[in-house]
């Protein structure tokens, strides 16, 4: 094969695996050297290549690892270990086995080179050979796709491992009982039955964004979890929608979720001239309504975050007006809103003020002035 061929041929398969060039060049180089070896060396061999694909020219070296007597196990003690048991044999320290086609003592290393220490590499070169047998093919082939797999799995780790805490979009490639695996480019990644919204329904081929929960290295390849479930979800979701977000003018103070169901965000600007909500709805609720198809529909309310904890209050239980809020004790209070707004303000199953109380970190009564006058009177009485 001519060297523009061959370097063709590295760009192509570069481009299809989504690998760096250099990583491909080096699964080559241990081919080459794995050929060589099967070829050409001995057992326990350490032999590498290097090929220069501007020239073609390909070099050989043994490496041996650089050792001291002291280092190395002797033959009385070699003798000595075999009959120890495993728990005694533990207690001693670690020494090497020597073998020659492996190590090299020190002194006969710097015949060859030296400067050379103990436990560096030495290497010694060896005759360039490009003829293999078949069998030397075979084992070269066979180097370079595992080689390539090994990248592949490292290079998508490495890839999905720095977007943890991001939102991607993936494909629905496989439904397994109640797993959901998405093609996400490099890798596939789980979005398992707890990090589900419930109601949703997943198909074949179609697109969604996760939010990736943690990413862990197995031997098979990078395990990524995904989630629909995770409130940041929604706020990584505007990020993506509402240029004030991603630059920093607004910002996401506090978010609470039951997903599938409501969603309370509060927001924040310090930028005069900036609405915070109004940023974050968008013109005609366009952003907003982004999120909201994205998420199949979810409730979203938008609210603004104050430093005051009443305003805060007040704000978080929108959209009941409520006409005062009592601070009771530490991270307690007591919301009055009209007796026509309590279904507003409490909402189905408590869910308005639940989420409230989540998105403050408030622990929030809903009472109107009837009640507390009733109570007043009854306390009168008792």
């Amino acid at each position: 094969m001519d060297l523009k061929t061959f370097n063709l041929l590295l760009n192509q398969l570069a481009e299809e695996k989504k690998l760096p060039k250099e990583t491909i060049l080096e699964s080559v180089q241990a081919a080459l050297a794995s050929a060589y070896k099967k070829e050409y060396g001995k057992k326990g061999q350490i032999i590498r290549a290097k090929l220069d694909p501007e020239t073609g020219k390909v070099e050989f070296w043994q490496v041996k690892l650089v050792v001291d007597k002291d280092m190395i196990y002797s033959e009385k003690e070699l003798e000595e270990l075999k009959n120890l048991p495993p728990s005694e044999r533990a207690k001693m320290k670690k020494k090497i086995r020597f073998n020659p086609e492996r190590h090299i003592l020190l002194e006969e290393a710097k015949k060859i080179n030296p400067e050379i220490k103990v436990n560096e590499e030495l290497k010694i070169p060896l005759k360039t050979e490009t003829d293999f047998g078949r069998i030397a093919s075979q084992t070269a082939k066979q180097v370079i796709i595992q080689k390539i797999r090994e990248s592949e799995k490292e290079f998508a780790f490495k890839e999905y491992k720095a977007k943890e805490g991001e939102v991607v979009s993936g494909i629905v490639q496989r439904i397994e009982g109640k797993n959901v695996y998405l093609n996400l480019g490099r890798s596939l990644g789980l979005l398992p039955k707890e990090e589900q919204v419930n109601g949703e329904f997943y198909r074949l081929g179609q697109r969604l964004k996760v939010f990736i929960l943690r990413v862990e290295q197995t031997p098979k390849g990078p395990n990524i979890i995904l989630s629909r479930k995770y409130p940041k979800l929604v706020s990584k979701l505007f990020e993506l929608e509402v240029p004030e977000i991603s630059a920093g003018q607004v910002q996401i103070k506090s978010i609470a979720r039951e997903a599938g169901s409501r969603t309370k965000i509060a927001v924040f600007s310090k930028e005069k001239g900036i609405d915070p909500i109004g940023a974050v709805v968008g013109q005609r609720g366009i952003r907003v309504q982004a999120v909201i198809n994205e998420l199949g529909g979810e409730r979203i309310d938008i609210i603004q975050y104050s430093e005051d904890p009443k305003e805060y209050i007040a704000n978080a239980l929108s959209p009941a007006k409520v006409l005062e809020v009592k601070i009771l004790s530490k991270n307690k209070a007591l919301a009055i809103v009209p007796k026509e707004q309590l279904p507003l303000a409490i909402s189905k199953e408590g869910q308005n003020v639940r989420l409230a109380s989540q998105l403050t970190g408030w622990k929030i009564e809903v009472k109107s002035p009837e009640e507390l006058e009733k109570e007043e009177t009854e306390k009168e009485k008792g």
